[in-house]
């Protein structure tokens, strides 16, 4: 029985290449002291022997891990899971593996063994998705300046200091209320998603703003909580309507809560947009399939995994070449995608 060829080393790409192990190391690792003729030579060795760098290999002899630790919760939450999904696209074509730890909830604090988890797995940089929610971000201004490697937070409100990225929560929340305020909806009500979150306080805070902007107080009887679900939009929509019956419009903080509340207006006999209209957040792909098709805030979570990946590469970058990195916040634009339910 024929055996399988081994795996070419790098001592047989050298051979090949007529050059030393130590320029296939240097073309592996895109250093700049390779000649450019030197450089394509070995290249195409590489490719003809269809060489495979050890990662093992080059871990050891450039003494970083290519390994990012993420921390997330709620991957059964269409956004987390987006964003995860944005991380680990990012993440391999930049050469990196990742280490998962996952949450047991949104809002703990017992983060020191999973920071020692991580680092015991000498990861190179840590991405934190888990979102803002409540006190889980009080450790930061403390405890994440004592670590040795460098960190990037998801979804939470700026700080100086530290590199953040998230959605620009807030201008979501005005691009809806300013829509419907044009198509000529003036009651408009509002459905929270779980107020410790901080992705809902911004949502919030644009609605009760832009309505104050336009000559509308909006009060405690113009808006209610939910928890993210449908089951939880259906409920409260029924609340809503009891405190502000006048009610011709709802601002729902994501497509779920905004599908309950369909239903009730639907159960209502209110027609959808002529009486009544409704804009959603997070254009879920059910969102178009709704009836009739749902307007809604769209934003990138899979971008936001992406330039996480690409800021703690910068930021690991930055240390290896002794140069103080820039720590900033990055907040990504939503746009409004206008369907059939607030088209009055």
């Amino acid at each position: 029985m024929e055996q399988k060829s081994k795996r070419p080393t790098i001592k047989q790409v050298a051979a090949a290449a007529g050059v030393s192990t130590q320029t296939v190391s240097r073309v592996i690792n895109d250093r700049p002291d390779v000649a450019p003729d030197t450089r394509e030579r070995v290249k195409q060795v590489i490719t003809e022997m269809d060489y495979q760098p050890s990662a093992l290999a080059r871990s050891l002899i450039q003494q970083r891990s290519y390994t990012l630790g993420v921390v997330t919760a709620g991957l059964k939450f269409i956004g987390p899971s987006r964003t995860l999904n944005g991380i680990t696209c990012a993440a391999e074509q930049a050469g990196y593996s990742l280490l998962l730890k996952e949450l047991p909830h949104f809002n703990t604090n017992d983060i020191v063994p999973i920071f020692n988890e991580l680092i015991s797995h000498h990861v190179d940089g840590i991405i934190w998705a888990a979102p803002e929610i409540g006190s889980n971000r009080d450790w930061v201004d403390n405890f994440s300046y004592e670590l040795d490697v460098p960190i990037v937070y998801l979804t939470m409100e700026p700080r100086e200091g530290i590199s953040i990225i998230s959605m620009d929560n807030y201008v979501g929340g005005q691009l809806a209320l300013s829509h419907l305020l044009e198509k000529g909806y003036r009651h408009i009500g509002h459905i929270a998603g779980p107020m410790d979150w901080w992705e809902s306080q911004q949502r919030f805070k644009a609605w009760k703003d832009t309505l104050r902007n336009a000559g509308i107080e909006g009060n405690d009887n113009h808006w209610v909580e939910g928890n993210w679900s449908s089951a939880s939009g259906y409920e409260v929509t029924q609340q809503l309507f009891q405190k502000y019956p006048e009610m011709d419009a709802i601002f729902a903080a994501n497509d779920q809560m905004a599908l309950g509340a369909l239903t009730i207006v639907h159960q209502k006999k209110l027609r959808v947009p002529q009486d009544f209209g409704i804009v959603g957040f997070d254009n879920i792909p059910e969102s178009e399939h709704f009836w009739p098709a749902l307007t809604t805030v769209q934003h990138d979570q899979h971008q936001v995994g992406t330039l996480a990946v690409h800021e703690i590469v910068r930021i690991i970058e930055s240390f290896r070449n002794n140069e103080s990195p820039e720590y900033k916040t990055i907040l990504l634009t939503p746009n409004l995608l206008v369907r059939n339910s607030s088209l009055k």
